[in-house]
C-alpha cells in the first residue's frame, strides 16, 4: 500500500527535485506541510526532517469528483519525503490501493492506474542520480 524509495541525494535536494519533477509530469504542486518545523514550532522536539507534498492533476481529480464527490476525502496525492535511519525517503500511498478501498468502479480504477503510473515517475526522477 506504501511505496517508499531511497534517495541518493540529501534532503533539501531530494526536495528540490520533487518540486521540478512534479510540474514536469503535469501535475501541480498545491501545499507543502513541513512537518518538522510544524511539530518543532508547536513546541514538540521532532527532529527527523519530514514534509509532505500534496500534489494534483486537475483534470484527472475532476474526473474523479465527477463521478464520486465524496471521493475529496482521498484527494490529493501526497508524497512524503523524510529521514529515518540515516537516510533520505520518497514515500506514498498507492491511489490504486486508497481507491481499492474506497470504490469499486471500473472507471475510477483506470484513473487511480493512470494517476500511479505518473506519481511513480515523479518519484523515480526525484530518486534518481
Amino acid at each position: 500500500m506504501i511505496d517508499e524509495h531511497h534517495s541518493p541525494h540529501d534532503f533539501e535536494t531530494t526536495c528540490q527535485r520533487l518540486g521540478d519533477a512534479v510540474p514536469a509530469n503535469e501535475f501541480g504542486l498545491l501545499h507543502t506541510h513541513d512537518i518538522h518545523g510544524t511539530l518543532n514550532a508547536r513546541g514538540v522536539d521532532f527532529a527527523p526532517q519530514c514534509r509532505v507534498f500534496e500534489v494534483c492533476n486537475p483534470k484527472r481529480a475532476a474526473e474523479v469528483l465527477a463521478v464520486r464527490m465524496d471521493l475529496a476525502n482521498a484527494l490529493p496525492c501526497r508524497i512524503a519525503i523524510y529521514e529515518r535511519d540515516g537516510k533520505v525517503v520518497v514515500s506514498m500511498i498507492r491511489p490504486t490501493a486508497m481507491l481499492s478501498m474506497l470504490s469499486e468502479d471500473a472507471a475510477l480504477a483506470q484513473v487511480a492506474a493512470d494517476v500511479e503510473q505518473t506519481m511513480n515517475r515523479i518519484i523515480e526522477e526525484t530518486v534518481s542520480d
